[in-house]
């Protein structure tokens, strides 16, 4: 009789243990990073491996899942509905921004995060009007409302910005200056250069805006822009450390599929890549961060072929010791997208799922219902 007694809290002990460890593992994250390689599917992915001399911080990921990425209209997405997707977690149509299949507006996570009185940053190398961080803050029924999608800025939840787009702010049709309504909603606007931590760490909220539209390319001398303002967001959303939330695009990877420019397409991958590691580098120090890579759809059919190269005689082959990269398309393709998280909850974005599930997943494993 002792035996069992013995046995049966032994049991009990194990299954609490089991509990709470499950319980440890499942711990909700305080800050969570989204970062969309904009027009990035697995082909352009794997051109880091081949063409980066340094390592590749996408294989630093142990959770890896894959999204469908059609939207409510279209087979193929643009980067309007694949963003608000992400943003809000509604399927709509092409060129809507911040808004459903009927036009209606829908909450985004920047709002959400707020609302739970956390820190909310976007960063992009588009202006800051462009589709993808326009879905974080503003609510416009197409995307080509640059003008009226700047008068939202202001007003909005964000703490911390940083990206092109001057021109709709200060030079608009309209004639009004919405710098000084930035200004007036406490952001501290800087349209010259990234400045340091130390320099803005006072500041109430923080704002770039450093090219008239979008930031020059990679191969045109833009440097470290986005490696450099996320990692200067890191540091100023953190330093109260009540949590954030910051979607980071790098958008011209897609500006590159369009163009079908393999040079500027490469380039712009690993400047994406080092911001990766600037991300990661911070989660794996902070142990309490979600970071989630992902893209909204892939650009420009991009595959990394084998070089047609002919022999003695004349012939051509398939050299499988050369890449040649080549496109099949100058838009979008309705490619399956792949999904990189690692932290606290990163566990749940494994799988195949629809490109809206990134929103509910996020919202399912930070507890911000």
């Amino acid at each position: 009789m002792k035996r069992n007694a013995i046995l049966y809290f032994f049991s009990v002990f194990l299954l609490f243990a089991c509990a709470k460890e499950r319980n440890e593992n499942r711990k909700s994250p305080k800050n969570i990073i989204l970062l969309i390689a904009d027009g990035t599917g697995l082909s352009q992915i794997s051109a880091a491996f081949y063409y980066k001399d340094a390592p590749v911080h996408y294989q630093r990921f142990q959770n890896i899942g894959l999204i469908k990425t059609s939207s409510s209209r279209q087979k193929i997405t643009d980067s309007g509905a694949g963003a608000t997707a992400f943003a809000s977690g509604v399927k709509t149509y092409n060129g809507a921004i911040g808004v459903a299949d009927d036009s209606i507006s829908v909450r985004n996570l920047v709002e959400i995060a707020s609302q739970k009185n956390l820190k909310t940053g976007v960063i992009a190398t588009s202006s800051m009007t462009h589709a993808t961080p326009a879905c974080f803050y503003a609510h416009a029924t197409h995307r080509n409302q640059a003008e009226e999608i700047a008068t939202q800025l202001p007003a909005s939840q964000l703490d911390f910005f940083a990206g092109g787009g001057l021109q709709f702010f200060n030079q608009r049709s309209d004639g009004k200056n919405y710098i000084n309504e930035l200004i007036q909603y406490d952001f501290t606007i800087d349209t010259l250069a990234l400045g340091t931590y130390e320099s803005i760490q006072n500041n109430k909220k923080q704002g770039y805006l450093l090219a008239q539209d979008g930031m020059k390319k990679t191969t045109e001398g833009r440097g470290d822009f986005l490696p450099k303002a996320t990692n200067l967001a890191l540091q100023f959303l953190d330093r109260e450390k009540t949590g954030f939330f910051m979607m980071v695009e790098g958008s011209q990877i897609d500006w590159a599929g369009h163009n079908n420019d393999t040079k500027y397409l490469i380039s712009e991958l690993i400047d994406f890549d080092e911001t990766i590691g600037k991300v990661l580098d911070f989660a794996e120090k902070d142990g309490e961060t979600l970071v989630i890579v992902t893209s909204d759809h892939e650009t420009g059919g991009f595959t990394l072929a084998s070089k047609k190269t002919k022999g003695n005689q004349g012939m051509s082959y398939n050299n499988y010791n050369e890449i040649e990269p080549s496109f099949s398309t100058n838009g979008h393709s309705a490619a399956l997208i792949p999904v990189f998280a690692y932290g606290p909850g990163s566990e749940a974005f494994t799988g195949v799922y629809e490109n809206t599930e990134i929103f509910h997943k996020i919202l399912e494993v930070s507890e911000w219902k």
